[in-house]
């Protein structure tokens, strides 16, 4: 659905139809879904270029779409080492195929439920220095978490196994407590059964921080994220998304943010 919303070609009939319907519903999902890309593609981009990070544990990934964060850090860095990591067997499949000639990315089948198994797989140690920084993406994923309290489990688990100096980039879907309108109804769509997505308010994501630095702004709406030490500017080149209604993306439920793992 993701990738298709973007205008990717990565993605199946049940993933448009499904798509179409949210669309219908809430037509600004699509700026949403640009919003959220352009987070993880500045994030990660300031990540390896500012904070000279040069591993990558993307988990939630889903299939290849548009600007993938391999492509991003080896733009930098052609040696710069990234693991994606998914549920879906279809995911690794194709992401196998895509990345046959690259040596310095893998894709692994593996549950954001079950962190500790992921934490203890071999791929994973042998291809992350876990003496060395790493950058922890979990984008757009934790709110498929329905437990709360699980979901903080899960990101300190993980958290506490990388070494300081690396860093947590999260987006999340916000729970509007009005709970009216068109982006009432995508949620009500994203929350049926198949989905099982859990908006959180600003409190409930902010707790995923627990702990940790908060770099720039911290937690911000995705209406409001910029690049740690620049000024947003909506209506020059540094656009969040390209849109021509900057309006768009205040109606967007979304917050994120990075923070760095200190301890």
């Amino acid at each position: 659905m993701y990738d298709y919303i973007l205008g990717g070609k990565n993605n199946y009939a049940v993933d448009r139809e499904a798509a179409e319907k949210v669309l219908a519903a809430s037509p600004h999902v699509r700026v949403g879904a640009r919003a959220n890309r352009r987070f993880l593609i500045d994030a990660v981009r300031w990540l390896a270029q500012e904070a000279g990070v040069r591993q990558f544990l993307d988990i939630g990934s889903g299939l290849p779409t548009q600007q993938n964060v391999h492509e991003v850090v080896q733009a930098i860095d052609p040696d710069a080492r990234v693991v994606y990591v998914d549920n879906d067997p279809l995911v690794r499949v194709h992401a196998e195929a895509l990345l046959a000639t690259d040596p310095n990315t893998i894709v692994l089948e593996g549950d954001l439920r079950d962190p500790q198994a992921l934490l203890n797989r071999p791929e994973l140690r042998d291809h992350l220095d876990f003496s060395q920084p790493i950058a922890l993406l979990l984008v757009a994923v934790l709110h498929f978490i329905q437990d709360t309290q699980q979901a903080y489990r899960i990101v300190k688990t993980l958290c506490d196994a990388l070494p300081p100096g690396s860093y947590l980039a999260i987006s999340h879907v916000l729970k509007d407590e009005k709970q009216e309108g068109p982006a009432a109804q995508a949620r009500a769509m994203y929350s049926r059964p198949g989905f099982g997505a859990v908006p959180r308010t600003k409190d409930e994501i902010l707790g995923f921080f627990t702990g940790l630095t908060p770099v720039g702004d911290g937690l911000v709406h995705l209406a409001d994220w910029t690049v740690p030490g620049k000024s947003i500017d909506h209506a020059g080149d540094r656009k969040v998304v390209a849109v021509d209604d900057p309006a768009a993306l205040r109606r967007l439920s979304g917050m994120c943010g990075i923070a760095r793992i200190d301890r």
